[in-house]
Order: structure tokens, then sequence, then C-alpha cells
């Protein structure tokens, strides 16, 4: 039995999540997968749709389910630059206008389906995502990643898992500072965001907890913090330049963190990791090293995970001056479920904020001494 609220007490308030899904790039993951010849399909932004390589090897997106009878298009097969529907073989090119039917005299003039415009960049397969059904805008265009394909770097690793919620909850991080010493055992010396056009930028410096190090054998190097930049470009793609600093080394990394809706309350959530090989190793020593610290990122990401897989959708969150600019980053991703016209100027203005960070360090650090001490006195402590 629900009982309402005390008198005084703050009640979350959540509305459902908009039905409408996000205009912008979406990337489905990496494009080599897709380039094995057979046709695949995807539950995404509340539809199936199937994913096909051509003989020309361009990758296209169609609405899974063919304009005839409703043949399953990714049960089909591909034959040279069409994909053929098991049910009656018409055949389907990557703009979505049926080519070929081997039975019929001509092909209807509106044997048409939905194309979804596609890029293949950076060894990653995105898909544009419009409910007005324009093409891609310029502005919006997504940068090129320095390293991605690159020898001097490790190739991509590449994680996906389901998350039931909004896709909101994972955008919300950008501008989430206290949540790094707390979930990610390191705190923030210096936070920064800047809002701006399509773009929502996180500047931040790390020192790392001296109560959270793992246990390392003797000699490792040992990190001492991190500087990242972490911005969104449109709203599911995020490109994270981490740089790890070690008492012995520097070690670059880049995290991406993007995702695709299946519907309203649930997405898929991907992550990938490319880290830049060490000057002055060998190849196999190189790769131990990007290797662990691949990991590494890996183990904070997924504590993240595990917070959006759990936690409350609450349109009202109560801050404390502490925190970042929560609602102001809220009013930026909100340009993503309008209309073109109807974005307003707050949306897309340059907006900056720096958070002190001298409160909460001062905290902090004295919890981590706190922790320290704890730890000596228990080794000290007399076996029983």
């Amino acid at each position: 039995m629900s009982t309402a609220p005390e008198s005084g007490v703050r009640a979350i308030e959540a509305v459902a999540a908009p039905t409408r899904f996000a205009r912008g790039w979406h990337c489905l993951g990496l494009a080599e997968k897709f380039r094995d010849g057979k046709p695949h399909s995807i539950q995404a932004f509340g539809q199936k749709l199937v994913i096909f390589q051509g003989g020309d090897g361009k990758l296209n997106v169609l609405d899974a389910y063919c304009r005839h009878m409703g043949g399953d298009l990714s049960q089909g097969s591909i034959k040279g630059n069409e994909i053929a529907c098991p049910f009656h073989d018409w055949r389907w090119g990557g703009d979505g206008r049926c080519k070929q039917i081997p039975y019929a005299r001509r092909v209807p003039l509106r044997a048409r389906t939905s194309a979804w415009p596609t890029l293949d960049q950076d060894g990653m397969l995105f898909v544009w995502n419009d409910p007005e059904g324009n093409p891609p805008r310029e502005e919006e265009a997504l940068p090129r990643i320095e390293g991605a394909l690159d020898d001097e770097w490790t190739d991509w690793l590449w994680y996906e898992t389901l998350v039931e919620t909004n896709v909101r909850e994972v955008v919300d991080n950008n501008a989430d500072m206290a949540h790094f010493f707390y979930v990610h055992l390191s705190f923030p010396t210096y936070f920064k965001n800047i809002f701006e056009g399509h773009v929502a930028a996180q500047y931040m410096n790390g020192k790392a907890r001296e109560d959270a190090r793992p246990r390392l054998p003797e000699g490792s190097p040992t990190m001492l913090g991190n500087t990242s930049v972490a911005a969104y470009y449109g709203p599911s793609f995020m490109i994270d330049e981490l740089t790890y600093n070690y008492d012995t080394m520097d070690v670059r990394t880049t995290l991406i963190n993007c995702h695709y809706p299946i519907d309203e309350n649930s997405f898929v959530l991907q992550y990938g990791i490319i880290v830049k090989k060490q000057d002055g190793l060998d190849e196999k020593a190189a790769m131990e090293v990007a290797g662990t610290q691949a990991s590494y990122v890996k183990k904070g990401f997924e504590q993240d995970v595990q917070i959006w897989k759990n936690k409350a959708r609450i349109d009202n969150p109560l801050l404390c001056e502490e925190d970042g600019p929560v609602y102001q980053l809220r009013r930026w991703y909100e340009q993503f479920y309008v209309d073109v016209a109807d974005i307003e100027p707050e949306m897309v203005e340059r907006f900056e904020y720096e958070l002190d960070t001298t409160k909460p360090n001062e905290m902090w650090e004295k919890q981590v001494q706190d922790n320290l001490a704890a730890k000596a006195a228990r080794r000290r402590a007399p076996v029983a």
C-alpha cells in the first residue's frame, strides 16, 4: 500500500520518457562485424532494421520488413548490391529502392522502403536518425578520432550491454563531478563544462585515491592521476580523450561512450577503448601495457553501467552548490528532441561553468587519510 509523502518531503518527479527518438548520429557498433556477407538485424528507434554490405563494399541500413508482403529482409540474402527478401526475392538497394523483381515485367514506381543515412568512419558504423526525415546536418558532423585504425595505437576493444532505462541517464554524467570520487575512486582537482551548439564538453583533472589503489607487484607503475576531455557530439556519441599519469610514464587512451535506443525505456550501451602504445617498448611489451590500461578503463566504465541499470529516473534532482550544471546540460540535450525550427537559443548558446573543487577536495582528502589510518591500524592490530 503506497502512502503520500510526509509534509515537506521532496517527492521525486518523473514524467514518462519521450517516445520521440533523438535527432543525430548513432553508432551501431564496429563496422567490421557487419562485413561478413550476411544481413544483420537490430532493434532500434522502436523498430527492426536490417544492415547489409553490398558488393560495392558500402554498408546499408533499411527498414527490416519488405514493403511487398512483409517478409523479414534480415532473413534474406545479399545478391550483388541488393538484399533479397526470403519471401518472394524482391531485391532492395541501399537507397531504399526495389531494383528487381525476378518474376515481374517491371518494378512498381512506388516500390520504395526507408533507407537510413549511414557513416562508416574510424572503424565504426553510424546511422542518422531524424524524426523530420531530413538528411544529416553538416554542422553536426562527427570529428575524426586520433589513433583510430592507427598502428601506433591498439585496435578497438569493444563492449556492449543492454540497459533498461532511458538514454538521458547516461548523458547526465557529463555534468556530474562528485561521482568520480565515489564511483571511480578518483577525485577531480579541476572540473569545467562547456556546452555550445551540438557539443557538450567536460574538462577534468583527477587525482588518484591513495586509499583505493590496487595492490600491484613490486616495481609496478603507481597511478598519480589523469586528465580528461570528454565531449558529446550530438545526443549519443561521446569521445573521451584521457591521459593517465603514472610515476614512470603517461598513457594516452581514448574511450568511446555511445548508445542507440531500442525504445524509450531501453537502449544498447556500447563503449570502445584504444590505447597508444608506449614508445621504446617492443610490440609485445607495448600491447601488455595497453591491455592493462584498457582493462582499468573498462572496470571504471562498468561501475557507471551498474549505476545506470539500477537508478531511478528523476526530473527534479535535488542539487547542492558543488554539483554540476545538470539542468543546463538537460536543456542542451532537449535540442535533439524538437524540430530544428523549434530549437531555442538557450539550448545551443555557449554556456561555461567551472566548479569550485576546493571544499570537496578538502573533505575527500580527509576521508582518504582517515581510511589510510584505519587500514594501518588494522594491520598493526594483533591477530586473535
